[in-house]
Order: structure tokens, then C-alpha cells, then sequence
């Protein structure tokens, strides 16, 4: 057909669209050899700031990940950060440091508490033999008032036969001493007779009708009451008077 390139004779003409030859700079198809006498393609150079002999994601030939276990790589579990995974270590020593101190505050406040005891312990001891010394202290003091009393009953006792009436008068000056010692020692003697019946201080053990006192005050005092208040020795014993009896009242109220 006029217009057309007839081919030549005893041969096929060249189809443009099974040209293989790759243009000027470009790399083969994968698993293509390349042509006699072309250069290898040069590795590609890592980015700034990556690990000398890392593999990037990208740069693996076909876009595949680098199997686990690559030389040259360190695996890290997905969502931690290099930060984080290189502040692991020392955040696993936090824990044993919490509790080193915790055990050292127990053993402080244990120490303190034993010391507590003990010095309460050693109070303890201390004034139970203070005690024990106030109440010698007491009784040698008590002791020693009535000692003038005994040595006036012995010197009575000798005059006992010669002399009965100055024994007598000797007996009653060695009981106003023992009152004295008594009321020194913070127990006075308490006169009660005419007083008005108190049941704090007196303890009542019948009534008398006795017309010469008025009723309700004590007419007879059996026993004396010795201290007053709360040094209170003893209750005085006594006889409490009602007044005079009425004609035919037989004292039933």
C-alpha cells in the first residue's frame, strides 16, 4: 500500500509497542537482567539521622518488612516510644526504692515505740518506789508522835503503887497528849455533844427523849469522831434527842 514502509524482504517488521528497551535512568523491572555492559543500580542512601545498617520501611525491595530478627534492628512492642522504652529501667527501680524507705520509716517508728514502753516501764518502777518510800516516810512519822505517849505511860506505870491518885492524873495529861499527836497529824477530835445531828459526821444508835435538849441535836456522843471533811478518821457514835414525850404517846408515829 502506497504510504506504508514496506518490510524488508525475508524479514518481520519491528513492532513499536514490544520495545523492551527501558529509557535512559530507569531502573529494571524486577527479575529483569539488565542489558550487557549497564551498571548495577546503587543502593539507595539512608536518611539523615537513621541507624547505619537499619533498613527502612520503604527501602526493603518491594516495599516487604524486614523479617523479625534482622541484624542490625531492635524490636520494640507496638505504641512504645524509644523515650519511654529507655526510661523502663528506671522505672522498674521505683517500686524496690518506695519500699526500701517504707521499711526504714517502720523501723524508725518501731525503735521509738520500743523506747516509749521502756521509759514508761522504768516510770512505772520509779513511782511505785516512790510510793513505797512516801508511805515509810509516813508511817515512821506517825510512829514517832506517839512515842512521847508510850514513855508517859511507862513513867505512870512505875508510880502505879506508890502513888494511885498522881497515876490517875497521869493517865488523863497522857490522853490529852495522844489527842494532841492525833490532831497534829491532821485528825482532830471532834466535840459533838449539843451539835446538830449530821449524818456525814455522826452515826446515830438510838433516840432519847430528853426534854432539856431540842430535837434533832445529839444528847449523848458514845463514841468520838476524829478528822473532819475529807480527812474524815472515823464517825462519831452518838445519841440524837426527840424531845419530851406527850402524855399517853406510846412513841409509836
Amino acid at each position: 500500500m502506497a504510504g506504508h514502509n514496506a518490510p524488508e524482504p525475508g524479514g518481520t517488521a519491528p513492532d513499536p509497542a514490544r520495545d523492551t528497551t527501558p529509557p535512559a535512568g530507569a531502573e529494571p523491572p524486577r527479575g529483569a537482567t539488565p542489558p550487557a555492559g549497564a551498571e548495577p543500580p546503587a543502593a539507595a542512601s539512608p536518611p539523615p539521622g537513621a541507624e547505619p545498617g537499619t533498613a527502612s520501611r520503604t527501602g526493603a525491595p518491594g516495599g516487604e518488612k524486614p523479617a523479625a530478627g534482622t541484624p542490625g534492628r531492635t524490636e520494640r512492642a507496638p505504641g512504645t516510644s524509644a523515650a519511654a522504652q529507655a526510661a523502663e529501667p528506671g522505672a522498674a527501680d521505683e517500686p524496690s526504692q518506695v519500699a526500701a524507705e517504707l521499711d526504714a520509716k517502720v523501723a524508725e517508728l518501731e525503735d521509738r515505740w520500743l523506747r516509749a514502753v521502756a521509759d514508761l516501764d522504768n516510770l512505772r518502777k520509779r513511782m511505785a518506789r516512790e510510793l513505797d518510800r512516801v508511805r515509810a516516810e509516813e508511817r515512821a512519822r506517825v510512829a514517832g508522835e506517839f512515842l512521847p505517849v508510850l514513855d508517859n505511860l511507862d513513867r505512870a506505870m512505875e508510880h502505879a503503887d506508890a502513888e494511885p491518885a498522881a497515876v490517875v492524873e497521869g493517865v488523863r495529861a497522857i490522853r490529852g497528849q495522844a489527842i494532841d499527836v492525833l490532831s497534829r497529824l491532821g485528825y482532830p477530835r471532834q466535840e459533838d455533844e449539843g451539835a446538830r445531828f449530821d449524818p456525814a459526821r455522826h452515826e446515830a444508835v438510838s433516840t432519847v427523849a430528853d426534854p432539856s435538849a431540842e430535837p434533832g441535836t445529839v444528847a449523848k456522843v458514845l463514841r468520838p469522831g476524829y478528822g473532819d471533811g475529807e480527812h474524815r478518821l472515823r464517825p462519831a457514835m452518838v445519841v440524837v434527842a426527840t424531845g419530851a414525850a406527850r402524855d399517853g404517846d406510846d412513841g409509836v408515829g
